[in-house]
């Protein structure tokens, strides 16, 4: 069986920054407000003149990573796009990346699984080369959430968190025995899946019965989140996911040289590095910069973390991510 490597990092984030100072135009709230709940300063928001859109972000994130991998277009396999926030409800984003970038006619796949989007698309991704199906797999985490918010202060819970931004990672075959992704751990518990959530539209409740309704304190179209309730199950669940990397390898919290935990509250992830004991060198967090960006999350921060020479060769590496679902997951990478 061969190994899978991340051959290739890149990332892309709008130009247009948007401050918590700024959001005082839209809602009742304040930087100081916002910083002691979340940890966010500032995050980027699609200015609608550029174009961008979930789908263009993701390809102009994966051109860096293809070219920084020493590969051309043709050279990737298939793709894996990892959304909640699709340009178009049907068909997905991996097929207009396909496009956007002129690749062959590869295979497609998105998944949708928010905030652990980007682990779960990782695992699967690791799963095709190491079985020898494919030899180079573009991976890609990309977020427009600035389209869907609700821009008030009774939307302000959710919007003061999230961001718009792409990922991506080429994940390429090796026979280097000992490297690359070691293990993959994914888990869900649905039972949860409405405290943290985006009811319609859908076809449980489409468009037309919305306009029917014609509520104004309908919310069913925004996003959802019973934050108290997500935080708790977060820190236990990220925990657990990483514990379990840990042990399936045989390692200890003590070989971690750089954890890159979701990107969902700063007090998480603090709370996460406490309780394992590690230092500031050994976590990266940039949710300061871009809020939340859901699946582009991960991806982002680890892209960030090795062009800054946080991350090298031999390194043990440890991504985590919780959130809607409840889904969840841990990669343990050696570097």
């Amino acid at each position: 069986m061969y190994s899978s490597k991340i051959s290739g990092l890149g990332y892309y984030v709008p130009e247009n920054v948007v401050t918590n100072n700024d959001l005082t135009q839209w809602m009742d709230t304040s930087d100081e407000w916002i910083q002691e709940r979340t940890g966010i300063k500032e995050r980027r928001w699609i200015d609608p003149k550029t174009g961008d859109t979930t789908s263009s972000m993701g390809a102009k994130a994966a051109t860096i990573a293809i070219e920084r991998a020493g590969l051309t277009n043709n050279d990737i396999d298939f793709i894996i796009f990892a959304t909640l926030s699709p340009d178009m409800y049907f068909p997905g984003g991996g097929v207009r990346v396909q496009d956007l970038l002129g690749m062959p006619t590869i295979g497609a796949l998105d998944i949708r699984n928010q905030c652990s989007g980007f682990i779960y698309s990782l695992s699967v991704a690791d799963q095709f080369i190491k079985t020898g199906m494919y030899k180079n797999i573009l991976v890609i985490g990309s977020e427009n959430h600035s389209g869907g918010l609700e821009r008030s202060t009774r939307g302000r819970g959710v919007t003061v968190i999230f961001g718009d931004g792409a990922g991506a990672a080429v994940l390429s075959r090796s026979e280097e025995k000992g490297k690359g992704i070691l293990s993959s751990h994914l888990h869900s518990e649905g039972k949860h899946a409405k405290e943290l959530a985006l009811e319609g539209p859908a076809t449980g409740r489409w468009v037309d019965a919305i306009m029917k309704d014609n509520d104004p304190d309908d919310v069913s179209y925004y996003p959802y989140m019973n934050g108290q309730f997500v935080f708790k199950h977060a820190v236990v669940r990220f925990s657990e996911a990483i514990m379990e990397g840990l042990e399936a390898n045989k390692l200890k919290k003590e070989d971690i040289d750089m954890l890159i935990p979701h990107q969902a509250n700063l007090r998480i992830a603090q709370f996460i590095q406490k309780k394992f004991q590690l230092s500031d060198d050994k976590v990266y967090n940039n949710i300061q910069k871009y809020g939340n960006t859901t699946a582009a999350s991960v991806i982002i921060a680890l892209t960030e973390a090795w062009e800054k020479g946080k991350i090298n060769d031999g390194d043990l590496v440890v991504l985590a991510a919780f959130g809607s679902g409840f889904t969840w997951g841990s990669v343990v990478i050696k570097w």
